[in-house]
């Protein structure tokens, strides 16, 4: 029983992606709603509403690439 180093080191990569997500989904709603406000009645609002369903996807993203990241990694580590 030993770590697959190579399947581990994919894990450390894609590690380092989730923690982008964790740092531009959050931002990235902020921004939205701060733009939503700034332009409710002019005609850039669709810029937030843009800004906003990015996020929101960013968000949903980086929870499904929590759980494919933390497999791999979980993979690597305890194999049969």
């Amino acid at each position: 029983m030993g770590t697959d180093v190579n399947l581990l080191g994919k894990g450390l990569k894609y590690l380092g992606i989730l923690i982008f997500l964790f740092i531009a989904a959050p931002i990235s709603l902020t921004m939205g709603f701060k733009a939503l406000k700034k332009f409710e009645n002019t005609p850039n609002a669709y810029l937030s509403y843009l800004i906003l369903l990015l996020g929101i996807v960013l968000t949903f993203f980086a929870i499904y690439f929590a759980f494919k990241t933390f497999k791999t990694i979980q993979s690597a580590l305890f194999n049969k």
